[in-house]
């Protein structure tokens, strides 16, 4: 017995000295934990940014050989575009499934979700660029680009450089009536008081409305010029139509969110090259670095096969959430929610190739950039640049075409 005694304290020894090895198990995965709207309304934006994350975490797996010798496995729940079903899956991340990052998706899905992440002090990454999420307390919540104030700033700014004629341009905003739509109402109106424009109607109704014809009314009989939208692809196509009945022309801009790969079919002979949008990130015209990783994507899993704004996010917010997981690990040597969140407020200028602006974050500003441009959409998908890259409000817009 004593001499069995004596061989386990030898053994000990030579282990701690490094004389022999231990097995050790294979590392543990990364965990991101995805609560995406896949099956309700606007669900093919949700489709394509978990398409645009599972294409591009494959290649950090597959390509790249994970991150630090750890592979990303990323779990994924639909909410449906329902906010408790988003709150639910949150809690599962945290409670259950113990992930080291989240990725949230709508406005008013972010915010409820938000406390609970601020709780369990898990990073999360909102796809919805929603400026109330920023609201104090920040802790953990992210933004992958500018916020929606950004975009109000922008093409409000846009709309003063290319408005002809003497009297202030006449804005009408038509939005729904959520959280995601409201999102640009206040920021719209406190740049357009400061800047000589007049928000002239303000119509906002739910997301499943059909027709449109009587707010499209309301806001050619206020005299709008431009019609500034905060609602999803189908519902812009109902717009258009709406607005074609009644025979009234504005000029059509809303954000980033405006198109998916739906809005281009549903609105086949309708779009008409009406349509401008803020859009903060690369393009195939563009010629970057990113580009070419996101044509790599293209060809390797065959998900898209040509741009899509939708899998741009998915493939941008899977990007930053990567390059937290390096940093963490070039800093602390291990990478979980809190070395990652911590690596995440130490981003400064952190350069994704043009596929987004370059980041920064701080421990009280998490909005990544501030960098905005004006693009045209066309029928068959193409996003024509109509402006350089600015800072709203600091760099002078210079127009394009």
């Amino acid at each position: 017995m004593k001499s069995i005694r004596c061989l386990v304290i030898c053994l000990a020894m030579l282990a701690l000295v490094g004389l022999i090895t231990v097995p050790v198990t294979a590392a543990e995965s990364i965990k991101v934990g995805a609560a995406i709207n896949m099956t309700g309304p606007a669900s093919t934006w949700g489709q394509f940014h978990a398409k645009g994350m599972q294409d591009y975490f494959k290649y950090v797996n597959d390509v790249k050989k994970g991150v630090a010798g750890r592979k990303v496995e990323l779990l994924l729940v639909d909410t449906a575009y329902k906010v408790p079903e988003a709150v639910a899956a949150v809690k599962k991340f945290a409670v259950q499934d113990k992930v080291d990052m989240i990725a949230t998706w709508g406005a008013g899905e972010g915010l409820a979700a938000k406390p609970i992440i601020q709780e369990y002090k898990i990073p999360a990454i909102n796809f919805s660029t929603s400026w109330e999420l920023l609201e104090p307390p920040v802790d953990y919540m992210y933004l992958p680009f500018g916020s929606y104030k950004m975009d109000c700033f922008a093409v409000l700014e846009y709309i003063k450089a290319i408005h002809k004629g003497n009297g202030a341009p006449k804005v009408g905003l038509l939005t729904y009536n959520n959280a995601y739509g409201r999102s640009i109402h206040q920021p719209s109106k406190d740049y357009a008081a400061k800047n000589g424009i007049q928000i002239v109607s303000i119509e906002e109704f739910p997301p499943k409305t059909v027709d449109l014809t009587t707010e499209l009314l309301r806001l050619q009989k206020s005299g709008a010029q431009y019609v500034f939208m905060q609602m999803l692809p189908a519902t812009i196509i109902t717009a258009f139509k709406s607005a074609d009945r009644i025979n009234y022309k504005p000029v059509f801009l809303g954000t980033w969110t405006s198109t998916d790969p739906d809005f281009f079919k549903l609105g086949k002979g309708v779009i008409d090259g009406r349509l401008c949008i803020q859009f903060p990130g690369g393009l195939p015209s563009d010629k970057t670095p990113g580009m070419k990783v996101m044509n790599e994507l293209w060809k390797r899993y065959k998900t898209v096969n040509k741009f899509d704004a939708s899998y741009w996010e998915g493939v941008s917010v899977a990007m930053i959430m990567e390059r937290a997981f390096i940093r963490a690990n070039e800093k602390y040597r291990t990478i979980n929610a809190n070395t990652i969140n911590k690596a995440m407020e130490s981003f400064k200028g952190e350069d994704f190739g043009g596929i987004i602006p370059k980041v920064t974050y701080t421990k009280t500003d998490h909005g990544a950039s501030f960098k905005a441009r004006i693009v045209k959409v066309t029928e068959n998908g193409d996003f024509v640049p109509l402006t350089n890259f600015y800072t709203p409000g600091k760099e002078k817009i210079r127009i394009k075409r």
